[in-house]
């Protein structure tokens, strides 16, 4: 019987268990891929406070250590299915445990373009968060690969970074706002491709070069980086019969409580406004304060 179960080892789940373990709960986190989440694909972070630079590799590697000596009981296993009550159950591909609550901390997943080698060069040369990378790239030449709000917003973020940016969009009209429209066409150093898709990709160890295709004809475009901005993923298959989700699968929970007595929620799986590292500590010690108060 455990205190609480973590489900996700991201830095929202991680941070809930620093909490939770120092509040001296049996805690039992379950990570169903690597420790860290998107993060640790990062190959710098810069915009967390108290590091001035850190690879998301090692910060996620100081989240895990420092949960592992405070006595978590740590897993790698597949989360199948939460069965909700006063005591609750976690079944696994592997095991089913039983606790007291829950905090669902599974994440979001950036949605690829589905080509070969694209998983190869994440961190390497693909990215998805320009607010995160975009300062690698200054005086580069970039492309924004979308067409809805997130993509030209990149794009036009890009644009006072790179010296070229390519925003390539498989319509033939963006679906962005109005205000953000004026301002795309504003920037000299911006190339909207229309009813275009990127079909390959190429680089020996980093991505600097892509293959797109329009209604015509194929080309090749030189780039330094890719940002992908096609949307995100909700990870709450797992959790989507037992507590209520937005439109887009986000977990909807106030002050990170859902409807479901003792099970709370943490991190990029929830609905909210900004999906960041910090945002996302802040969630996994708010959900964790929560699971204390609860147990009194």
């Amino acid at each position: 019987m455990y205190d609480v179960i973590i489900i996700g080892g991201g830095p929202a789940g991680l941070t809930a268990g620093i909490y939770c373990l120092r509040a001296n709960l049996k805690t039992l986190i379950l990570e169903k891929e690597t420790f860290g989440g998107q993060i640790a694909s990062s190959p710098l972070v810069e915009n967390y406070p108290g590091f001035k630079s850190i690879s998301g590799a090692e910060l996620a590697s100081n989240l895990y250590e420092q949960v592992d000596e405070l006595g978590a009981d740590i897993e790698l296993e597949e989360v199948l299915e939460i069965k909700p009550g006063k005591i609750k159950k976690v079944i696994t591909d592997s095991n089913e445990y039983e606790t007291k609550t829950v905090i669902i901390a599974t994440g979001a997943k950036y949605r690829l373009l589905g080509l070969l080698d694209e998983e190869k060069y994440l961190g390497n040369g693909i990215s998805f968060c320009t607010s995160c990378d975009g300062a690698f790239y200054k005086d580069k030449v970039v492309a924004v690969i979308g067409g809805g709000n997130t993509a030209v917003t990149n794009a036009i973020y890009m644009s006072d970074v790179a010296s070229k940016v390519y925003l390539i969009y498989r319509g033939s009209k963006l679906k962005c706002e109005v205000k953000l429209m004026e301002k795309i066409t504003k920037k000299d150093n911006i190339e909207v491709l229309y009813n275009t898709n990127v079909i390959k990709l190429s680089g020996e160890k980093e991505l600097n070069e892509i293959v797109i295709k329009n209604n015509v004809e194929e080309s090749k475009i030189k780039i330094d980086g890719m940002f992908i901005s096609i949307g995100m993923d909700a990870q709450t298959e797992i959790i989507k019969h037992v507590l209520d989700l937005d439109e887009n699968k986000y977990i909807l929970a106030d002050n990170c409580l859902t409807k479901e007595e003792g099970i709370f929620v943490a991190g990029d799986c929830r609905h909210k406004k900004i999906r960041q590292l910090a945002t996302a500590v802040n969630d996994g010690a708010i959900a964790a304060s929560c699971v204390i108060e609860y147990l009194k």
